[in-house]
């Protein structure tokens, strides 16, 4: 039961023997690629020469692996295992001392401005839990975390957001470099006015997510981890571990995407499609809950600078906040 209390309360299986679970089902959905999936990789050490490509992932995928990126394995692998950490420590604990500037959430990965969980999507409660971390506010963490001082539960939440804070102030330095980098490529082939899009992905809006999707003994096809939606961002960069159930619509069917190690899966968002005018595609994405495994994920997300405004020919111009508040 010590993970069970670990989950948000709707989460728990009922008391009593665990129910037999076929560890097929979940696989048995309809109209999906289950072969090696054929999502494009870009080299990260090659983007002077693999600008082509990375346009051509853009337009026709809005996803694509990026290899060669530079962020050590093992700080990739301390991040997921701290992360499991944390989550695994008791509902309760979690609830109240992870405060701001973090914010903790469950049932649902959409978020009002403040960090509060915005519940009722159109297909109600979605199987995960969260962590949000503005990574401008790190610093704020201090080493004391949220809170603490309640006992023995509440000193683990604070040294695992301790350890999780240096972590993520590693972290975020290579993401925003990869962003950075991939950005620039990305203006290039769009053939962005430089004046323009100098401020159209600013890295003082960089956030971090983690997620972890509860392992379900009813998983099946219809149960989501997170609902089918496309990200507000400019880029989304995802690390995944092992377990997968991340899938993306293409050509009016859902395809897995496969876990590769060592391998960081970047996301086209809203923004930079309407930047691109509608040649590159915000890609709809879901997590479904498949196996009798809990799936950890760490996902970084970066924006246009506040004021920036985005100009386009699709669109009239507007700033992400006027995006938010539509």
């Amino acid at each position: 039961m010590e993970l069970q209390s670990s989950y948000p309360p709707p989460f728990r299986r009922p008391s009593g023997p665990a129910p037999a679970v076929d560890p097929d089902e979940g696989s048995r959905t309809t109209n999906q690629i289950q072969e090696q999936d054929p999502i494009p990789v870009v080299d990260l050490q090659r983007l002077d020469v693999e600008g082509e490509r990375l346009g051509e992932a853009c337009r026709a995928w809005g996803i694509f692996r990026v290899v060669n990126h530079g962020v050590p394995l093992d700080l990739l692998t301390r991040l997921r295992d701290r992360a499991r950490r944390l989550f695994a420590l008791p509902f309760e604990s979690k609830q109240a001392l992870l405060v701001a500037p973090l914010s903790y959430f469950w049932g649902t990965p959409v978020l009002t401005p403040s960090g509060s969980a915005l519940l009722g999507g159109a297909q109600g409660v979605n199987w995960v839990e969260g962590l949000n971390v503005p990574l401008a506010q790190l610093s704020l963490l201090g080493d004391g975390g949220g809170g603490g001082g309640g006992g023995d539960d509440d000193d683990e939440v604070v040294t695992a957001v301790a350890s999780l804070r240096n972590l993520l102030q590693e972290y975020g330095v290579h993401l925003a470099r990869i962003a950075k980098l991939l950005f620039q490529a990305m203006a290039e082939d769009l053939r962005l006015d430089p004046a323009h899009s100098k401020s159209y992905l600013s890295e003082s809006t960089g956030f971090v997510r983690l997620y972890r999707y509860p392992h379900c003994s009813k998983a099946s096809s219809d149960m989501s981890g997170m609902e089918a939606h496309s990200d507000s961002s400019v880029l989304s960069i995802l690390c995944q571990d092992e377990v997968g159930g991340l899938e993306l619509y293409k050509d009016e069917q859902w395809i897995q995407v496969q876990p590769v190690p060592d391998a960081l899966i970047v996301n086209v968002g809203d923004m930079l499609q309407a930047m691109s005018d509608d040649e590159y595609i915000s890609v709809k994405h879901r997590v479904k809950v498949k196996k009798p495994q809990d799936r950890t994920s760490v996902c970084y997300f970066v924006f246009p600078g506040q004021d920036s405004v985005i100009r386009s020919s699709k669109y009239r111009p507007f700033t992400y906040g006027d995006f938010q508040a539509q």
